[in-house]
């Protein structure tokens, strides 16, 4: 075999090696990408069956029912325009309450519920994930559940301790 020959095979060699691991790290990346959904997206069938995804808005007043078990909890979404039903398994966050902000990671079952892996509440009095905000002010609500009225919402703070 020429030195030529040789030298070609290499470099062939070489891209393979580089488009296998090319290969490797997109399908690693596609399989960790979780997507942001709305209530009103998924009761629409823009969310994915068969993937993990996130759906975020407020917690429904008077929804948070606690099973037996004392782990499983159902509970619902809303952006004001739609409401998802959510089943939980587990410890929820100290800060999970009614009327406030929450993004959930999990499944919509063939039944239209949405089973949470994973639950996740705001972590202060200000903060509410950018989606979740948008999607509640498309629907025409404030963060804190009033109507918008051509004026900013304005979160409310506690009073900083002295």
């Amino acid at each position: 075999m020429k030195a030529r020959h040789r030298r070609f095979m290499w470099i062939a060699l070489g891209l393979l090696v580089i488009g296998v691991a090319v290969t490797l790290v997109l399908r690693a990346f596609n399989s960790n990408l979780v997507f942001f959904f709305t209530p009103s997206q998924v009761a629409e069938n823009k969310a994915p069956v068969d993937r993990t995804f996130r759906i975020g808005g407020l917690v429904t007043a008077g929804s948070v029912k606690r099973q037996p078990d004392g782990l499983t909890v159902t509970f619902d979404v809303t952006d004001t325009a739609k409401t998802i039903p959510v089943t939980y398994t587990g410890i929820l966050p100290d800060l999970f309450k009614e009327g406030k902000g929450v993004v959930a990671q999990g499944k919509i079952g063939q039944d239209g519920v949405f089973r949470a892996a994973e639950v996740l509440a705001k972590h202060d009095e200000n903060y509410m994930p950018p989606e979740a905000a948008e999607a509640l002010k498309n629907a025409g609500k404030s963060i804190d559940g009033s109507m918008f009225a051509g004026q900013k919402a304005v979160p409310t703070q506690a009073p900083k301790p002295n």
